[in-house]
């Protein structure tokens, strides 16, 4: 069975919060906290938060208490978010104001209880 976690409208650029999915993709959720602990980035505390949703999700699908060790991430990516959501100006050449955006990602993480299961 499998169960998701959905985090929108998050304040991380796409490409950085992908390449942490990436290294966590297929592997058990044990392993994925140990991996998100060990690495120095800013986005680990948001991939580790879904990781642990998406883990406690299945659980309540289940009805049981599950083994960490026995639940996989099925697929984890990231999507582009909306760039227009924060406006900021920023002062630009003769005293013009240029738009400057944040960056938003839309993340997704899959568990499964079944290894690589389709």
């Amino acid at each position: 069975m499998d169960a998701i976690c959905k985090l929108k409208y998050q304040r991380y650029g796409r490409r950085k919060v992908g390449r942490l999915l990436d290294q966590i993709k297929g592997k058990s959720l044990f392993e994925a906290e140990h991996i998100l602990a060990s690495l120095p980035m800013r986005a680990t505390e948001l991939v580790h938060k879904a990781v642990k949703s998406a883990g406690a999700n299945l659980s309540v699908k289940l009805g049981k208490k599950l083994d960490i060790k026995r639940i996989w991430v099925k697929t984890a990516f990231a999507d582009q978010g909306p760039m227009k959501f924060l406006r900021r100006v920023q002062p630009g050449p003769q005293g013009r104001a240029m738009p400057f955006k944040r960056k938003m990602c839309h993340v997704t993480v899959t568990v499964s209880d079944i290894k690589g299961g389709k």
